[in-house]
C-alpha cells in the first residue's frame, strides 16, 4: 500500500525540520515555506493531509484551507498555531479545518489526530464511492429496455422523483418494484438521506408495528431497551413499504395517522416525533378490490395513491426480452468470472415468445443458471427447460387436429417429432429411437421440415 502523503506548511524552518524528523518513514512528506508555495504544490500533487501554520509571512494558513476545499480530491486540513485561542480555532474549523493544534506541538497527540483524520478521509471516500455506484446503478438512463411500456414508466418515475408526493407502485411480482423505488429515491432531492426498505409480508403483524414505529423500554415483554423504528431511521430520506396490502388494520390506522400528521409515536410512549420521511409503497394486490371487501381502508388507499405507477409485466414488453437476456448474461458472467454463453437464434425466439410469469426475477434466474451451468458455449432451444417449450405453444397449436383435416396426420407427426427432439435434447439418434424410426428416416423428415432441425 502506498504511503499517505502529508504537506507541511510553515514559515519557520525549525518547525518544518522537526516535523520531518518526527513523521519521516511513516508518511511521504512535502514541505512548503509559505501559503503561495503550498498552493502551487496543491495544484501539482495529491495529498491526504495538509498540516499548516495559521500565521505566516504573506498569506495566512486560512488561504491554504480555502485552496484545499476547491480541489476535486480534498485533503484533510489540520491547523497549527502558537496563538491558540477560541476565535482562531472557531474560524479555522468554520473554514473547513479538521482539527486545531497549538504550538509547541505534542507529537503523540499530533500522531493521533493524523490517524483520526486519515480514517475520516477513508470513510468519506468510501461513502463517495458508494454514492457513485448507487447513482450509476439506479440512474434512470441505465434502464435496460426501450419498449413503449417501459419508456412511459421511466418518464413517470423521472417526473415524480423530484416531488414530495407519496408514490404507490403497482404490478405483478418480479416486475422490479423495489428497484424503481430506489430509483425514485436516488433521483430525488433526498439522495443524501437514507433509503429504508421494509417487506411487510415478511413480518407478523405484532412485529411489523414495533419494527415500523419503534418502542420504549418496557413497552412489552422483552423490550429491554429503547429501539427506534424504520420511520425514524428513514428521517430525511425515503421509506419503502413493499407488499403494503399485507398490513393489518391496526398498522393501517397508524400509517394513516403518520400521513396526516407526519409524526409517529413509539410503542409505550405518547410523545409524538416529527419526521421528514417520503413514503413509497408497493403491492401486487388489487387494493381497489380490497377496499370494496373492507380489508383495506379506503382513506388510506387514497392517501397512499397520490401518484400511482403501474409497472409493466415482461409479457407486455417482449421487445425488451433480448436486451435483458444479453444484459444479465453479461452481468452474471462478470459476477462469477465465467464466460457468457451465447443464445442461438432458435433459443432467442423461444424465450422471446415465453410469457415470463415470474417477470424480470425469472429471467435473471435463468441467465444466472445458464452462466453457471453452461460455462460458455452456445445455447439452443433444446438446451432450455421444458417449461419454455410448453408455455410457448399457442392454444391453437396445442389443440388436437381435426381428423377431417388433410394436414392433421402431418401436423401430428411434426408435433411428435418435435417432442422427441426435445426429450433427446437435439440428439438425432436418440430421437429416432424414441420415435421408433431409423435415423435415415428422421434425417429425411428433418429435410422435409427444416424448421424442426436443431
Amino acid at each position: 500500500m502506498a504511503m499517505q502523503t502529508i504537506l507541511i506548511v510553515d514559515d519557520e524552518k525549525n518547525t518544518r525540520e522537526g516535523l520531518r524528523a518526527a513523521l519521516e518513514g511513516n508518511y511521504e512528506l512535502f514541505m512548503a515555506r509559505d501559503a503561495d508555495e503550498a498552493i502551487r504544490l496543491l495544484d501539482a500533487e495529491k495529498f491526504d493531509i495538509v498540516l499548516t501554520d495559521l500565521r505566516m509571512a504573506g498569506k495566512s494558513g486560512l488561504s491554504v484551507i480555502d485552496k484545499t476545499l476547491s480541489l476535486p480530491n480534498k485533503p484533510v486540513c489540520i491547523m497549527m498555531t502558537a496563538y491558540g485561542n477560541v476565535e482562531t480555532a472557531v474560524e479555522a474549523m468554520r473554514r473547513g479545518a479538521y482539527d486545531f493544534l497549538t504550538k509547541p506541538l505534542n507529537l503523540e497527540k499530533l500522531e493521533l489526530v493524523i490517524q483520526r483524520a486519515l480514517k475520516s478521509r477513508r470513510v468519506e471516500e468510501e461513502n463517495k464511492e458508494l454514492h457513485q455506484r448507487l447513482d450509476k446503478k439506479f440512474n434512470l438512463a441505465g434502464i435496460v429496455g426501450n419498449s413503449a411500456a417501459l419508456t412511459r414508466v421511466v418518464e413517470q418515475v423521472r417526473q415524480v422523483a423530484q416531488s414530495k408526493a407519496t408514490v404507490l407502485l403497482l404490478g405483478e411480482t418480479g416486475t422490479g418494484k423495489e428497484l424503481f423505488a430506489q430509483m425514485i429515491h436516488q433521483n430525488s432531492q433526498r439522495v443524501s438521506g437514507p433509503f429504508v426498505p421494509v417487506h411487510c409480508a415478511a413480518l407478523p403483524a405484532n412485529l411489523l408495528e414495533s419494527e415500523l414505529f419503534g418502542y420504549e423500554k418496557g413497552a412489552f415483554t422483552g423490550a429491554v431497551e429503547r429501539r427506534i423504528g424504520r420511520f425514524e431511521a428513514a428521517d430525511g430520506g425515503t421509506l419503502f413499504l413493499d407488499e403494503i396490502g399485507e398490513i393489518d388494520a391496526t398498522t393501517q390506522v397508524k400509517l394513516l395517522r403518520f400521513l396526516e400528521t407526519r409524526a409517529v409515536e413509539r410503542l409505550g410512549s405518547h410523545k409524538q416525533i416529527q419526521l421528514d420521511v417520503r413514503l413509497v409503497c408497493a403491492t401486487n394486490k388489487n387494493l381497489t378490490e380490497m377496499v370494496q371487501k373492507g380489508t383495506f381502508r379506503e382513506d388510506l388507499f387514497y392517501r397512499l395513491g397520490v401518484v400511482q405507477i403501474t409497472l409493466p409485466s415482461l409479457r407486455e414488453r417482449p421487445d425488451d426480452v433480448p436486451l435483458l437476456l444479453n444484459h444479465y448474461l453479461q452481468y452474471f458472467s462478470k459476477e462469477n468470472s465465467l464466460p457468457a454463453p451465447k443464445l442461438k437464434p432458435d433459443a432467442q425466439k423461444l424465450l422471446s415468445a415465453y410469457a415470463w410469469p415470474g417477470n424480470i426475477r425469472e429471467l435473471r434466474n435463468l441467465c444466472e443458471n445458464l452462466v453457471v451451468m453452461r460455462n460458455g458455449g452456445e445455447v439452443g432451444e433444446y438446451d432450455l427447460d421444458q417449461r419454455f417449450h410448453n408455455a410457448s405453444v399457442s392454444p391453437e397449436a396445442a389443440a388436437v387436429p381435426s381428423p377431417k383435416s388433410p394436414l392433421s396426420r402431418e401436423e401430428n407427426e411434426k408435433r411428435l417429432l418435435r417432442q422427441a427432439l426435445l426429450e433427446a435434447k437435439g440428439n438425432r439418434t436418440k430421437a429416432a429411437e424414441l420415435m421408433g424410426i431409423s435415423r435415415r428416416t428422421l434425417h429425411r423428415k428433418l429435410l422435409q421440415w427444416p424448421d424442426l432441425d436443431v
